[in-house]
């Protein structure tokens, strides 16, 4: 693959503020359910799962595939929040549906 643009990988990273650690802690405990737990590799949804593996992903080792899933997470983000991504109190069910996504809406953004 050509070489990622900078300014994707940059808001990418901007916006997905939860490390890879925090995301998979996090997919494994939405995925959870009162009476199963998901597979580690199956745990939260789908485009969660992407988000960690490209944050498991050294940028020469990104692909067409990992392009895509960080356009989309950054669109998702940007359309659910302002600009500015100041750290903002809302419904728990928003707040854990951008978590899926990487990105805490009350934890400050990297700069």
């Amino acid at each position: 693959m050509p070489s990622l643009d900078d300014e994707l990988w940059n808001e990418f990273h901007r916006v997905v503020n939860m490390t890879s650690r925090e995301l998979d802690e996090w997919l494994r405990t939405d995925g959870a359910g009162p009476e199963t737990e998901a597979l580690p590799d199956q745990a939260g949804r789908e485009l969660g799962r992407q988000v960690l593996a490209v944050l498991r992903k050294r940028r020469v080792d990104l692909d067409n595939d990992d392009e895509r899933v960080m356009r989309k997470v950054v669109d998702r983000v940007h359309a659910e929040r302002r600009d500015d991504l100041e750290p903002t109190q809302g419904q728990a069910a928003w707040r854990h549906k951008l978590m899926s996504l990487g990105h805490d809406p009350l934890k400050p953004v990297r700069s």
